[in-house]
Order: C-alpha cells, then structure tokens, then sequence
C-alpha cells in the first residue's frame, strides 16, 4: 500500500475535509480526491461518506485510520529529527494570547532552554483563538494555548486551567460605587461608569455581566486596547471599570492600584486548553514542553 495515500488519508481523516487536507498537504483538492478514490479502490471499500460540509469516515476508515496513523507519526518523527541525538537542536513553536503566554507559559517554559534544561530552542507568536488554531492546523506552530476548544480530530485539546475573572477599578472609581450600593442595585449601578476593555464588543465585561449578573451590559468601551496589560493600566490610572483574570491583576489589588468592586460567590472562570496536532505528542520536545506545562498548570492560581 502507497504510504503517500495513507499519508494523505489520515490527514483527510483528521482534518474531516477534503479541502482543509489539502491545505495542509499542499496539494490540490482533486489531488487529494484522486488519492483518496485510489485508495479506495486498492480496499475495495469506500472509505469517506461525502456530505454537504466536508466528509464523515466509514466504520473501514477509521479502523484503518487507528491502524495506520501511529505508525505514520513515527515514519514524521524519524523524517524530522534525523538521525541527531542531540534534541537540543529542536525548536518549539508555541503560540497563545499575548497576556497568557507572556505572564504564564513562557516564564514556565524558559526553563526548558538553558544549559541546564531540557534541550529545545523556543519561538513564540501571539494571536487570538482562530489564529492560533489556523495556525497550528496549518503547521506553523507545534504548541497552542486557547481559550476556545478545538472541534474534530484534526487537533488535540487537553484543558490548562481555569482563570477566575474579576470585576476592577482604580480606587477613585471603587469609592464611588462603593460594594453596598453595588450588591443593592447590581448591574444598574454600572451603566453609567466608563469601561476599559480589549475589544468593542465588551467580550469580557459581557461574559462577567452574564454569569454575574444574569443580563448584558449597556456601557460601551470608553478606551479600548487589544491588550489586557494594556487594560489594567488604564484602570489603574482611573479610566474606568474592567474585567481582568486573576492571575493578572493579583499584584495590582495587593498594591491597592485597583480595587475588586465585587466578591461573587461563584466568580466566572475561563477555561485554558493545550492544543496540539493529532500525534505530534509523538515527538520529544513537543511532548516534554506540553508535558512541562500540565505540570506547571497544576500551581497557577
């Protein structure tokens, strides 16, 4: 059996398109198609049930799937690392928000690259869950981190952690509103008090306002920045209310730069995935940093 029909098989299998495999494949969608019918005749057996959006596998296709792709990952593993030993010459991709990544994953993964680590170069890129995603599906990163959960078998999701949400604002703003008046009249009490956010749809406000308060919230953005770093410094200057995770603002509300403003008895959190390529746990420096990640994970609060 042709390896480049297999190759080009588990890939379709995994991306659940025709057209997504041969995005990644660099080749042709007929190409792919023409593979694909090539192979299926070689089985005698269809191997794909084609719908309006993109393609299920039949019972033989995913046995042949599990079957096959292991044993294709390790054919990638021994093609991309060669015959070298020495994986310090490895370099890892790894791509995520800026904050998250900045803040969490990349102080946890330096560890890994000095003399006295675990021999791998590292390369980071920012972006938001889609391109992240893109990315990594397209192969330009090894490593994700998102907050959004990836769909199919393309991509291998393992959840981080969770990231609590607090609503915050300078001190000036804080004695205002004051937390009684604020427990009285809930999200009333806000509509007329500037908002500080990293996108003009208020997503994090909006996600706060909805697990907190049951409704949408009617401010609009007084200052926008696509950056949450960004964020608790205008709010810290007194520019107006916002929603930041815990783990950022932690040092800022022990200072007193900015004041949580609520205490909610289920406070909104945010799930972090570690996101992969389907199989590329296979190789060492991908699986040694994610791995690495879990483990640090596990005493981030």
């Amino acid at each position: 059996m042709d390896l480049a029909l297999l190759r080009t098989f588990v890939t379709v299998h995994r991306a659940g398109s025709f057209t997504r495999a041969a995005a990644l494949l660099g080749l042709s969608q007929p190409a792919v198609t023409s593979q694909i019918r090539a192979l299926e005749r070689q089985l005698g057996r269809p191997l794909f049930l084609r719908q309006a959006r993109g393609v299920t596998p039949t019972t033989i296709g995913d046995e042949l799937a599990h079957k096959a792709a292991p044993h294709l990952d390790a054919l990638v593993e021994i093609a991309e690392t060669g015959l070298e030993e020495d994986s310090s010459l490895r370099t890892l991709h790894l791509a995520g928000p800026p904050e998250f990544t900045a803040e969490r994953a990349l102080p946890a993964l330096t560890e890994l690259t000095g003399d006295n680590g675990q021999g791998f170069a590292l390369r980071a890129s920012f972006g938001n869950a889609e391109e992240v995603l893109d990315g990594l599906a397209a192969g330009h990163h090894d490593l994700a981190i998102t907050t959004a959960q990836p769909r199919g078998s393309l991509l291998t999701a393992t959840p981080l952690c969770d990231e609590e949400h607090v609503l915050v604002a300078g001190p000036r703003w804080a004695a205002r509103i004051g937390p009684g008046k604020l427990r009285r009249k809930g999200a009333r009490e806000l509509e007329k008090f500037p908002v500080v956010e990293v996108h003009e749809s208020l997503p994090l406000v909006a996600r706060y306002w909805a697990s907190v308060f049951d409704c949408r919230p009617v401010a609009s953005g007084t200052v926008v920045v696509p950056d949450l770093r960004g964020v608790l410094a205008c709010a810290a200057t007194g520019a107006g209310l916002a929603v930041l995770p815990r783990y950022l603002c932690a040092a800022a509300l022990e200072r007193g730069e900015v004041v949580a403003l609520l205490d909610p008895a289920v406070p909104p959190l945010r799930t972090y995935f570690l996101v992969v390529r389907t199989g590329t746990l296979a190789m060492p420096h991908i699986a040694r940093a994610h791995e690495w990640l879990l483990r640090a994970a596990a005493d981030w609060s």
